[in-house]
């Protein structure tokens, strides 16, 4: 399944504020052990209509208003999405041809479909979080030698 990701925007002010008080509400339910969440709304005619969700949806929705909350736009990707190389290297915040060289490095996993490059969303995030840890570690080392040397 390949899904594109699309610019989306950041929330106006009024929409984080709705956000934020809609997200506080919703996260009441949160404290049940019920799988499933009943909630009603009303449709344009004011007739009252039931949707049953999953919890776990419901989770989702909460995570989603507290980013839209504190003006982060969001977007929501399949974790077995793939992507072009230029949505890959978005996400990583890194240019396309130094994602490519990743690819040719086996860094990354990837798939060729003719002559394009499409790599899975998750294999990007387990590049991303293995990274990270990577520069947390190094990071690490450095306070502590730094604490060491007593160059603080």
């Amino acid at each position: 399944m390949n899904t594109s990701i699309h610019p989306t925007p950041l929330p106006s002010a009024q929409e984080a504020e709705l956000a934020r008080v809609s997200g506080r509400n919703l996260s009441v339910v949160l404290s049940s052990r019920a799988e499933t969440q009943q909630f009603d709304f009303k449709d344009s005619k004011g007739e009252t209509r039931s949707v049953e969700l999953p919890t776990s949806v419901v989770r989702l929705m909460v995570d989603v208003l507290a980013e839209i909350g504190q003006g982060n736009a969001v977007s929501i990707i399949p974790i077995h999405a793939e992507l072009t190389t230029q949505e890959a290297a978005d996400l990583l915040n890194v240019s396309r041809p130094y994602f490519v060289q990743l690819l040719e490095k086996k860094d990354i996993p990837f798939r060729k479909v003719n002559t394009h490059r499409r790599v899975r969303y998750e294999d990007v995030m387990a590049y991303k979080n293995r990274i990270d840890s990577e520069r947390r570690k190094a990071l690490d080392e450095l306070a502590a030698l730094s604490q060491e040397m007593g160059l603080e």
